[in-house]
């Protein structure tokens, strides 16, 4: 049993790094000092254990205490990646989020392996770094689940934004609804809608209040649209649209006061309801005093051919936008392009560097590299995605750890 102690010091990570040379007798244990070090600037606690002498758990606030046994059994080391459990279930175009500094993870909604609209979900999955297991959690109110919705944790809750649903016909039809869950109650509680309904948006927060909506498709097709949802005042805003062609089906994120977004569909303009890849990347700088002031500039191109449900996120403690997979050509919800050809991945994960204002390549051939995950999430095991569409088009459950630089 682990009693409550102070935070390690750099003499203590020095000896877990000395231990950790002996050799593959603790393995196991590199993740954990690993996740120590970093731990201290961004988690609320720290723990490790070294050869030498048994460390104790430290909290600057009262947390679930769990043991190392049970953390080295499920965050296992492989090819210097942790091996997570999968999710209970496998499913694609779901909507993700974090609380707790990442300590906590969710996976909302989204489509199952057959890829039919009675296949589309609102179970939610969520899992607790803790413990290293995944639960349901309850599901998202509605008749029906919804695809390309986004999510976000914010001030302890999950908020749920859009999507759209899918009817036995085929047809899609874009939702304002906004659902807000709370941990602590079990409940699911209605927010404000949002005021022009989109799904496949880009979302990201500044200051743990504002959650930015950049882009997506509504009801008419496209928008350039930047609504901001204010957590603490459940209220509405519009920001500096992007001058940019409107797309959907964007990547990107938000960190350091800075919105970057690549890629996306556009209408194609020689057919009807048909679309085609955008290659433009653009960078908003939020405005210090007015959070719905922002200033865009273009980008230069990215690395890789992705240019469609590319999976993204902010790692915000790296000052990074993340980008991995995507597709070369905008699909449908079933995996197939508008020819009704299967989509082609883009193996790539690549970031911009927002200190450096630069693009950076992290890997040109990602291991079990993903499409049509709504975000990537960041965590002290490092940036995850959850669930998934493959290389092969199938729907995954498998929790992938994205290489780090």
């Amino acid at each position: 049993m682990f009693v409550f102690h102070k935070p390690l010091t750099a003499k203590d990570a020095e000896e877990c790094r000395r231990d950790r040379e002996e050799g593959n007798r603790r393995k196991s244990m590199e993740v954990l000092c690993d996740l120590c070090r970093r731990s201290q600037r961004t988690l609320r606690f720290s723990f490790c254990r070294c050869r030498s002498r048994r460390r104790n758990i430290s909290a600057m606030k009262k947390l679930p205490a769990f043991s190392l046994p049970v953390l080295c059994a499920v965050f296992l080391l492989a090819a210097d990646q942790p091996k997570i459990p999968a999710m209970p279930g496998a499913v694609s175009s779901n909507a993700v989020a974090s609380l707790k500094n990442g300590l906590e993870i969710y996976s909302l909604m989204g489509i199952g392996p057959k890829k039919t609209w009675d296949d589309i979900t609102n179970q939610v999955y969520i899992l607790r770094l803790a413990s290293g297991k995944w639960t349901e959690g309850r599901a998202v109110p509605g008749v029906a689940g919804r695809l390309g919705a986004s999510a976000m944790g914010a001030k302890g809750q999950v908020f749920l934004f859009g999507g759209y649903v899918v009817d036995g016909q085929g047809s899609e039809i874009t939702v304002g609804d906004v659902n807000s869950y709370v941990p602590e109650d079990h409940r699911w509680y209605r927010a404000a809608d949002i005021p022009i309904p989109v799904d496949s948006a880009v979302i990201g927060m500044n200051h743990d209040r504002y959650i930015y909506l950049v882009g997506g498709r509504s009801k008419g097709g496209p928008v350039n649209n930047v609504q901001v949802y204010d957590a603490e005042k459940n209220s509405w805003s519009q920001a500096t649209p992007f001058p940019g062609t409107p797309v959907y089906g964007h990547a990107g994120g938000l960190a350091d006061d800075s919105i970057v977004y690549v890629d996306g569909a556009k209408k194609d303009a020689t057919a009807a309801n048909r679309y085609v890849a955008s290659e433009e990347c653009w960078l908003g700088k939020i405005d210090h005093k007015d959070p719905n002031k922002i200033e865009w500039s273009k980008l230069p191109p990215h690395p890789g051919p992705g240019r469609f449900g590319i999976v993204a996120g902010a790692g915000e403690r790296e000052h990074k936008i993340l980008f991995s997979g995507g597709t070369t050509k905008p699909h449908t919800f079933k995996g197939v392009d508008y020819d009704g050809k299967p989509a082609e991945l883009s193996p790539v994960t690549f970031a911009f560097e927002l200190h450096g204002n630069r693009w950076e390549t992290f890997s040109e051939d990602t291991f079990d590299v993903r499409t049509d995950g709504r975000g990537i999430l960041s965590t002290p095991l490092g940036p995850l995605v959850l669930g998934g569409t493959l290389k092969n088009g199938a729907v995954s459950a498998r929790v992938l750890a994205l290489p780090k630089k």
